[in-house]
């Protein structure tokens, strides 16, 4: 009687062990937020603004394939192609997935809108992390679709 009360007893528990992580409303939300200021940073030029949205060790891989490491490479790294690529852009948070209660995976659809009026449609995914201040940005990867 006690092996089948064993295996009843990890049947019963097994759902418990494989179960999704997840995070409260206002967490989903503080991640959205967070990927709705770092839109709103890019454009102002204020490398202060830019650089508390991220960890220290914060990484970025761009639609060219440049590697940013560090905070102050992605600063410098956004401030430059703000820059040179100017445009409207736009990020809209289609999904939150939570990977544990403190890092979540945040995939936004990425548009920069040309001054020539042409629309550059991406893919953003944003690593966010809950941090003694808040959520920040642990790592980003801009995707460019094959067309």
């Amino acid at each position: 009687m006690r092996v089948p009360l064993t295996a009843l007893l990890c049947l019963a528990l097994a759902p418990a062990a494989w179960a999704q992580p997840s995070l409260s409303p206002a967490d989903e939300q503080a991640v959205k937020e967070l990927v709705g200021r770092y839109n709103a940073v890019r454009d102002l030029d204020d490398p202060a603004a830019i650089e508390a949205l991220f960890t220290a060790d914060a990484d970025q891989l761009v639609s060219s394939g440049e590697w940013r490491r560090g905070r102050q490479a992605l600063v410098d790294g956004m401030r430059k192609s703000t820059q040179s690529n100017p445009g409207r852009r736009t990020l809209t948070v289609d999904t939150v997935r939570p990977l544990t209660t403190d890092v979540a995976i945040a995939d936004a659809r990425y548009e920069i809108e040309e001054q020539g009026g042409a629309t550059r449609r991406m893919w953003s995914t944003f690593l966010a992390v809950r941090t003694a201040n808040g959520w920040r940005i642990a790592a980003l990867r801009n995707m460019l679709p094959a067309k």
